[in-house]
């Protein structure tokens, strides 16, 4: 039926219905009401029975139909409606980066690309393209060893737990300390850390927390305690940054804190029992070195002095010898020059060493023993004045 034969019927796509001259319809116009009461009654206003959503599903029709140009059919206003949600869909594809993020984009869930740039950018809407913002920039924190925990109606007051079994770790020399350690972090590469590893938090605190056992269980409890916080902390941070790297987590570690390090209560006493027997050890050391520091220096000077002595010596038997070959090669030649006055001189100067001191008796020659002479001792005299 076509309008050229009815006037007062109009062609409508989803089926012809006769309109009552005089009344405009709503082009989203209500069910018309039913008789009844309630919500539990049978006909009861906007009911949700199947009569009401036809009813809503024609108005719908009838006030498409009014508000779209004559010679506009139905097919024409499925297409307009489609675009309609075609651009509203392509529309959502826009999205912004705030500063400190990045936006990394995935096409059919495989990484595209990553928007470093802030501000106004777009991806294709979903399920095509998907968008997954970080903040990069933040400087995020991990505690190792205990867990923070807020009190209070607003959360200002925290106070620290203990996790005995992140904080006690074992050292070289067997003692058990008691550590909290705090991890400072950030993104550097936001597709790396999304895609390359799993549980991405978790994983950097295990990878940490092995780092802080490698390097307590190859240091002593006296440096943990005291002054060597600091270079343990800087071995430990350059572990655990080879290992995420090795993993390519995309993640930079920023600063390790060691915020405790206390010797666990179990051990206390014998630990200040070590370190009493240290500082007697130490003690005792400290003596035995003022005393080398003492019988050292007295003992390179005799050696010196010994050492000198030695070589005047020497020197004095080497000129004495010098002077007895020296004279003896003067007699021998001498004794070469005249050997019989030579052999003279010899024998009486023997004699009179072997005879000075001797006693003497002058026998008569004749060799019968009556002769003894007797002899006036000069030398005797001579003395005894």
């Amino acid at each position: 039926m076509s309008q050229d034969d009815d006037s007062g019927k109009r062609s409508n796509p989803w089926g012809n219905k006769d309109r009552p001259s005089g009344k405009k319809n709503n082009p989203w116009g209500d069910a018309p009401k039913r008789g009844g009461g309630g919500r539990g009654g049978s006909g009861g206003g906007r009911g949700n029975g199947p009569g009401d959503l036809d009813d809503f599903i024609k108005n719908a029709q009838e006030g498409l139909r009014d508000v779209l140009p004559g010679n506009m059919n139905g097919g024409f206003a499925v297409i307009l409606l489609i675009g309609v949600v075609i651009l509203l869909w392509l529309a959502s594809g826009f999205h912004i980066v705030n500063p400190g993020e990045y936006g990394v984009v995935q096409r059919f869930g495989a990484w595209s690309r990553t928007q470093t740039n802030e501000g106004l950018g777009y991806h294709f809407p979903a399920p095509i393209e998907t968008i997954t913002k970080l903040p990069v920039t933040i400087q995020r924190s991990m505690s190792i060893g205990y867990a923070e925990a807020q009190q209070g109606r607003r959360g200002t007051i925290t106070s620290k737990r203990d996790i005995e079994t992140e904080s006690l770790m074992l050292t070289s020399d067997r003692n058990i300390v008691d550590l909290h350690v705090t991890i400072q972090w950030d993104i550097k590469s936001a597709e790396e850390f999304l895609f390359e590893i799993e549980n991405q938090e978790n994983t950097i605190k295990k990878v940490a927390e092995s780092a802080i056992r490698e390097v307590i269980g190859q240091t002593d409890m006296f440096p943990i305690i005291t002054t060597g916080r600091d270079n343990i902390a800087i071995k430990v941070k350059e572990i655990i940054q080879k290992n995420l790297d090795e993993y390519n987590s995309g993640v930079n570690i920023k600063q390790v804190l060691i915020q405790k390090a206390e010797v666990h209560p179990d051990v206390q006493s014998a630990f200040q029992d070590v370190q009493s027997a240290r500082q007697d050890a130490e003690d005792t050391q400290n003596v035995a070195r003022a005393y080398r520091e003492d019988i050292l220096p007295k003992a390179r000077g005799q050696a010196i002095k010994l050492l000198q002595q030695s070589e005047a010596y020497k020197q004095s038997k080497i000129a004495q010898a010098t002077g007895d070959a020296s004279r003896f090669s003067s007699i021998y030649q001498a004794y070469l020059s005249g050997k019989d006055v030579t052999k003279e001189r010899i024998y009486i100067e023997t004699m009179e060493d072997v005879l000075g001191n001797a006693e003497k008796i002058i026998l008569d020659g004749n060799g019968n023993g009556q002769g003894v002479v007797p002899y006036l001792p000069l030398n005797e005299l001579n003395s005894k004045k």
